[in-house]
């Protein structure tokens, strides 16, 4: 007597549970590569970091255009720009010229008047004294704006150097409707935050470091520039801890392989 094993309900079962798998399988793996496929596309057109358009500028014009550098500026950044536009002094009596940088090249190549660069004898960037790049100052600046409690949409950067010659990363929030909603500054070398605008009353480093008990001060508002105070150096003590995760030398990226 011969057994018609594939009749019997538990081989039909079986059978049925591993087309069901198969089935199943083949789902995932369709809905996987529209993933893949998808996503695709979104890394191939992410925008360019700073540090990845002045390598373009060092590629182009040869590393020496990198010790000429006095400002890069980026608009409308979410959260990079499509355009960086630089700014290089050229050898001295010859002005300034303006670089748009923008999908992997330079767009544009321009003399630039003296106000619009804002530059001064000695004002370039000491680039082997960068350690952040426009992906870190985005990612200092919007945990300083998370801890005032502000929203934003879009970044605007600025890097040029301050006072003392340092680099410092100017980042300035906007909404959705691209109105300023704070500006903060940030130092390029260490990353300290050393003021914001639009945020914590415009406190500085100078401000919270200062003694609130005069006699002549009323209560109340010792008690908000106590509370001010306590929230920028709670942001400012993050803000470093930020730093220390995202920090890239830009003396290692640009000699990199």
């Amino acid at each position: 007597m011969i057994c018609n094993a594939s009749r019997s309900p538990r081989f039909a079962k079986s059978r049925w549970t591993v087309n069901q798998s198969a089935v199943q399988f083949y789902r995932m793996w369709r809905a996987w590569i529209g993933l893949v496929l998808l996503a695709t596309p979104l890394w191939a057109e992410e925008n360019p970091t700073a540090y990845e358009a002045l390598r373009l500028v060092g590629t182009q014009f040869g590393r020496d255009a990198l010790h000429q550098i006095v400002s890069i500026r980026g608009t409308k950044g979410d959260p990079q720009p499509e355009k960086w536009k630089i700014i290089l002094e050229d050898q001295p009596g010859d002005g300034v010229r303006e670089l748009e940088v923008a999908e992997g090249k330079i767009d544009s190549d321009a003399e630039a008047k003296r106000d619009i660069a804002g530059s001064t004898e000695g004002a370039t960037i000491d680039v082997s004294r960068l350690n952040l790049d426009s992906s870190g100052a985005y990612a200092v600046a919007s945990h300083t704006a998370e801890a005032s409690h502000t929203s934003f949409a879009t970044a605007d950067y600025t890097l040029r150097t301050d006072d003392r010659g340092e680099p410092m990363w100017i980042v300035t929030l906007r909404n959705r409707s691209s109105r300023a909603v704070g500006t903060i500054y940030i130092g390029g070398t260490r990353g300290p935050v050393r003021r914001t605008e639009g945020m914590f009353a415009g406190a500085t480093m100078e401000d919270v470091g200062g003694d609130y008990d005069q006699g002549n001060v009323t209560s109340v508002i010792k008690n908000a520039k106590r509370s001010i105070k306590h929230g920028f150096n709670r942001a400012q003590e993050e803000a470093r801890g930020v730093f220390e995760r995202v920090k890239r030398s830009f003396s290692d990226f640009i000699n990199r392989e």
